[in-house]
């Protein structure tokens, strides 16, 4: 191993050097602080941001582009009385038309009021330029409607503008909610934890400097280098950094403290501890990395920004609790664990742990154990077959934004798909124009065919557009079918190039390319999560043994989580994106803790033998790794309270299981199986061939047996 390898963990730790590190990582976030309040700046949340690369709708939408200077998009202002419209009511829908047309898009005009058939409902259309001003505009559009309304007149402002304005607020209030929510919670279970009024402060101090380098260098690769960014990763970034660094600052100061026992100088017990377990927390840090950017492999824009940002966090967390967090640490002194001071040369509180004691029932009976815990989690998983997929536009909130009771009000008194009609885009002109248009009238399920807008030239080509408003609602299962047909229809004519795209569309595009992603980006996140464990603990039986135990574990809370859905939390389905991000995210952080687990197994195996060894590893890292699922659970069950009920899904999926593999699969199913299968789950290193232990185990955990130790 090289020289400078060797002196790399001592650098955070160093009597110099530690002044050092804490003035780069000052200079670092005072000079480049400013860009980290600039990631929303490269966010994109447009509608492409969410949609399957190459899909049909997203296609659609690049061509309407070629129609304007600016993208447009439209507010629909929704007037209803029960019994009947009054002329005072259409007199207050006229004087809005005139007051909207000063927020209508250069060229645009205000559309003309359109009477329901049963006389209680107006609605007039307001085009806006889809620019950074476009939630200004909506607003306004909301305050006119709302001003000077005769009593017993309802107003909603809806179509593709609101439900874009109501989303993206919801995204721009989740970093700020988020930071707060996600800081209290960790900084109170590191209290409790630590019983220590002091010692919490300094993981969070140093998840901090991680969450600066993390929002510079994301946005540095978002404008440099194409890195995709959107609302939604931009949001759970911040969760993701703070559970993991904090994981990491857990294992590192538990390490730590057993070191201040054995070593009067601390920078010797920080070099030590950063020796010790610094490879496993790499090893960690780098299979979450990985597992997260595998998803740059799946066909949905958010899924893949998701994924790439997420590497990015934990590779920042890793980097400021390795280096930072060392020099804070070493600096503040021993008195930072008062009242618990870990004094040179005295003994840490010892005991019989209830790792202990749960190593040693599982040891008598082994088969019993994994059999017991297999059952249960197949239980569990079994839930999971009754899951429902698909969340319309009114099921996407925990609480109704204004956008979805206008689509409601429309639903009632119009064509459902009247606010926001399907968009055909094609290359026809002429004749061949009008037969598009013909067949599309014809299709089943199509209300009304409009107008095309005037052609483009592009290409060599006339480029034309016009709306097909649907009978059904945009996001039910019949405007769905619709569209499909729709499609096929238009698809027919021969040189026509029609393309169909629009709210239903995208939904249509989102759910099948949300299917071909779990085929294609499972099997590979399992390979090179696999590949990552072969290396780490030189086996077979064992990688492929821990990589199952993580898709049981997968399953089980899947089915966990559709329980708390339906009975508890009353969300009407699962949202399409959830399985596969809930199933990166718990592979990655399920291996993660199994990675602890089993180094600390492996290095015990070497010193007492297999059967000992097991029992060893399970009694020395339950109590820190327990404390790190804990907080790792609740910091991704913040986002439960979240409005979007897409990320309150993933939180709930991600806590639960996570709370599963460190309660059941680590603690039990993990060394159960291990010990049954005997010293063959090391195969074919030379731990299967290993006959007897070199010396007998301790009966209870010894001071250096209580923290989490490296590979």
């Amino acid at each position: 191993m090289p020289a400078w390898s060797k002196r790399l963990p001592v650098l955070p730790g160093g009597r110099r050097s530690k002044w050092v590190v804490l003035v780069a990582w000052l200079i670092l976030a005072v000079a480049l602080g400013p860009l980290a309040g600039k990631l929303g700046d490269v966010e994109e949340n447009g509608p492409n941001a969410f949609l399957p690369s190459g899909a049909e709708s997203a296609q659609v939408n690049t061509e309407l582009e070629k129609f304007r200077a600016d993208e447009l998009t439209a507010a629909v202002a929704v007037y209803t009385r029960d019994g009947g419209l009054t002329a005072a009511d259409r007199a207050k829908v006229a004087a809005d038309r005139a007051r909207f047309a000063a927020f209508a898009a250069d060229g645009q005009r205000v559309a003309q009021a359109e009477p329901s058939a049963d006389g209680q409902a107006l609605i007039t259309t307001v085009p806006l330029s889809g620019t950074d001003d476009l939630t200004d505009d909506v607003d306004a559009v909301r305050e006119i409607a709302d001003a000077d309304a005769p009593p017993g007149l309802t107003t909603e402002v809806g179509g593709p503008a609101a439900s874009l304005t109501d989303t993206v607020e919801v995204f721009n209030s989740l970093d700020s909610t988020l930071m707060i929510i996600t800081g209290a919670v960790v900084a109170a279970l590191l209290l409790i934890t630590y019983r220590s009024p002091v010692l919490w402060f300094f993981p969070l101090l140093a998840v901090g400097f991680g969450a600066v380098l993390t929002q510079v260098t994301t946005y540095l690769l978002a404008r440099h280098a194409g890195l995709p960014v959107d609302g939604q990763s931009g949001g759970m970034l911040m969760v993701l950094v703070f559970g993991v660094g904090t994981d990491y600052a857990l294992l590192l100061i538990a390490r730590y403290r057993e070191e201040l026992h054995q070593h009067a100088d601390r920078h010797q017990a920080m070099a030590i501890a950063l020796r010790r377990c610094g490879p496993a927390i790499l090893a960690s840090a780098g299979t979450i990395a990985i597992g997260l950017a595998c998803l740059a492999f799946s066909d949905i824009n958010s899924s893949r920004s998701l994924g790439l940002v997420g590497a990015v966090g934990v590779g920042c967390a890793f980097v400021a609790m390795i280096t930072v967090l060392p020099a804070l640490l070493v600096i503040a002194g021993r008195w930072v664990f008062w009242p618990f001071i870990p004094r040179h040369g005295t003994t840490a509180r010892t005991g019989r742990t209830p790792w202990a004691a749960i190593g040693a029932a599982v040891a008598r009976h082994p088969r019993w154990a994994w059999l017991a815990s297999l059952g249960l989690t197949g239980a569990l998983a079994l839930s999971a077959l009754g899951v429902t997929m698909g969340l319309s536009q009114a099921e996407m909130f925990q609480d109704k934004p204004d956008s979805v009771i206008a689509q409601e009000r429309v639903s009632a008194h119009y064509p459902s798909g009247a606010s926001d009609p399907a968009d055909v885009v094609t290359r026809a002109d002429g004749d061949r124009l009008a037969q598009v248009r013909a067949v599309a009238a014809k299709v089943p399920g199509v209300a009304s065919v409009g107008e095309p807008q005037d052609s483009v030239r592009t290409g060599g080509h006339e480029l034309a557009t016009f709306p097909v408003v649907l009978k059904d609602a945009p996001d039910s299962d019949a405007a769905k079918d619709t569209v499909d047909a729709l499609r096929d229809a238009v698809h027919a004519v021969d040189g026509a190039d029609a393309l169909v795209g629009g709210t239903t569309a995208e939904a249509i595009d989102t759910e099948r390319a949300a299917d071909r992603d779990l085929t294609t980006v499972v099997p590979i996140v399992l390979l090179v999560v696999l590949a990552v464990l072969i290396w780490l603990l030189r086996s077979l039986v064992a990688p492929l043994l821990l990589l199952a135990t993580v898709v049981v574990s997968y399953f089980a809370a899947l089915g966990t989580s559709h329980l708390l859905f339906e009975h508890v939390l009353d969300f009407a389905a699962m949202d399409w994106s959830t399985p596969l991000m809930g199933f990166v995210f718990l592979v990655a952080l399920g291996i993660d803790y199994n990675i602890f687990l089993m180094t600390r197994v492996r290095e015990e195996t070497e010193r007492l033998g297999h059967a000992r060894g097991v029992i060893a590893g399970l009694t020395g890292t339950g109590g820190v790794i327990t404390s790190a699922g804990i907080v790792l659970a609740a910091t991704f069950a913040v986002f439960a309270v979240l409005p979007l009920v897409t990320m309150a899904q993933l939180g709930v999926l991600v806590g639960v299981g996570v709370l599963l593999d460190t309660f059941l699969v680590r603690t039990v199913l993990v060394p159960a199986l291990a010990l049954d299968i005997g010293p063959k789950v090391w195969w074919p290193g030379a731990l299967s061939r290993a006959a007897s232990p070199h010396s007998p185990p301790p009966p209870v955990a010894r001071p250096r047996e209580a923290a989490q130790e490296g590979a």
